[in-house]
């Protein structure tokens, strides 16, 4: 391993030479969009989260909510590998993702159920395509660069008719790895939707525990609702 390859290495696991790292420039031939696309390439899955008793965790959350409040379509950006989408509860589901591979897969997966489609990001922006609750899981947190972001928060909020659901981290730091990058969408909301009001916060029932990666998380859900819409309190 060269000495540049050996401090790259370096970089995924201290924090504040990431930093330093950044400054340099040393992590900004990593893109998000090429790193999933190439993940579904090679038939790999869309990570520990959608799997297991994170993925049923997920899954009994956001189906209360559809059961509630009578969500009739959902519509989620980063469908990835549709495992997660197996447990849903959902009468209507588009799922979004950059992996033609990804949507692929979930094409032949979901084969003959016709309350299921699957769409390029492209082509969903294009359509113009909308829902009753709009969901992004363990995506925002992938989302390194600041342009890709922005862009992926602005179609999620724009193909939401009355509901938002994210299922992420929700703060300003990055890291542990190359593809991670801890946003505080929160803040992002804020100041981008003032038109949108936090309505629920449900925190995962299985924290995140370095000794225990694969089975934890760092994300919670905050459910947004569209000012002047639904207004029962949740």
């Amino acid at each position: 391993m060269t000495l540049m390859a050996q401090f790259r290495e370096t970089l995924k696991h201290l924090p504040f030479m990431r930093t330093v790292g950044r400054a340099l420039g040393l992590s900004s031939g990593f893109r998000s969009n090429h790193y999933w696309k190439s993940r579904y390439r090679r038939q790999g899955n869309s990570g520990s989260g959608s799997y297991g008793r994170l993925s049923e965790f997920k899954a009994g959350v956001l189906n209360e909510f559809v059961r509630e409040y009578r969500i009739q379509n959902v519509i989620e950006w980063g469908c990835g590998d549709g495992n997660q989408l197996a447990l849903a509860e959902y009468p209507q589901y588009t799922g979004v993702d950059i992996s033609k591979d990804a949507i692929e897969l979930c094409r032949r997966r979901f084969r003959g159920d016709s309350t299921r489609k699957f769409i390029l990001d492209a082509e969903a922006e294009r359509l113009a395509v909308k829902a009753d609750l709009a969901v992004s899981l363990d995506v925002i947190y992938h989302l390194v660069e600041d342009a890709v972001f922005e862009s992926y928060m602005r179609a999620l909020i724009g193909s939401a008719d009355r509901f938002v659901g994210i299922y992420s981290s929700d703060r300003d730091e990055i890291g542990p790895a190359p593809h991670v990058r801890h946003r505080s969408f929160s803040n992002w909301m804020a100041q981008n939707a003032p038109d949108w009001e936090a309505i629920r916060f449900v925190g995962n029932l299985y924290p995140y525990d370095p000794a225990n990666p694969d089975q934890t998380s760092w994300a919670n859900f905050k459910f947004y609702r569209r000012s002047g819409t639904d207004k029962r309190t949740a």
